[in-house]
């Protein structure tokens, strides 16, 4: 049953990719129905009596739900139409990746019973820093169009035109950077608390750990210095980009290497 409701959530999340702006109302509810429906299928493929089920393409899978989340009601408040079209092509795909690769099952009845919620978190922090990523290519995009308008008003001009002031934009992000970096800081100490139960070490220096710390490190960086330094533009973008690229290399990277290239379960 979940491969149904995988195939018709993506299948919901393309429609809502290619529909025009002025379907606003219909956009809207078909991606409310989408999300609700990608959030039951995640519900099925994941969980299972005393277990759960990870793997990259449930985490990448959870991360778009939770972006297609947060894009569905920051447009409720700022025109934000140009991220949908970013969101949902790879909400789409997405989607289906669970049918394709299943993950491992992880026990959870061996485990701290805290291990649930440590793996709850890390997805947050994904997602929130997912969309994030999303937020600041959006923001590239239209300082980039903003410098070099051209003659003429194709599908991307007339998307990025509609878009608030990178002012506004730019404060969007910054937000949505503050409260993944709560969440990842979460991440890592329950992190460090569960290596040091299961591995006798309080931290094992694996790639997944230095990837991750790397990733807090370049955002605690950001947010300095966009404190004390005023950083902004594409120094905040450069970052963002670098801090979401490493912590999808700290997880989706390496768990992608060890289940379709290695064919190893969890780690």
């Amino acid at each position: 049953m979940q491969t149904y409701f995988l195939i018709a959530t993506a299948l919901l999340y393309a429609t809502c990719a290619v529909l025009p702006t002025r379907r606003g109302a219909l956009i809207s509810t078909l991606t409310a129905g989408a999300w609700l429906l990608h959030g039951a299928a995640l519900w099925l493929v994941m969980l299972a009596p005393g277990s759960l089920r990870v793997g990259f393409a449930t985490m990448v899978s959870a991360a778009l739900w939770v972006s297609v989340a947060a894009y569905w009601i920051e447009n409720r408040n700022f025109a934000l139409d140009g991220l949908r079209r970013l969101v949902m092509p790879c909400a789409s795909a997405a989607a289906i990746l669970p049918a394709v690769f299943p993950g491992s099952l992880v026990q959870l009845s061996g485990n701290a019973p805290a291990f649930g919620w440590h793996i709850a978190v890390a997805m947050l922090a994904y997602s929130t820093l997912t969309i994030a990523a999303f937020h600041a290519v959006l923001m590239a995009l239209q300082e980039s169009h903003l410098h070099t308008r051209k003659p003429g008003r194709g599908l991307i001009a007339s998307t990025l035109d509609q878009l608030p002031a990178l002012l506004t934009m730019e404060k969007l992000l910054f937000r949505l950077i503050g409260i993944g970096f709560i969440l990842l800081s979460l991440t890592v100490l329950s992190g460090i608390v569960f290596s040091e139960q299961l591995f006798g070490a309080v931290l094992k220096w694996d790639h997944k750990s230095v990837f991750a710390l790397l990733s807090w490190f370049l955002f605690a960086a950001l947010l300095a210095g966009r404190r004390w330094r005023g950083w902004r533009g594409k120094t905040a973008l450069r970052f963002t980009l670098a801090g979401f690229a490493t912590l999808m290399l700290a997880y989706v990277g390496s768990r992608f290497v060890l289940e379709v290239i290695l064919h190893r379960g969890f780690v």
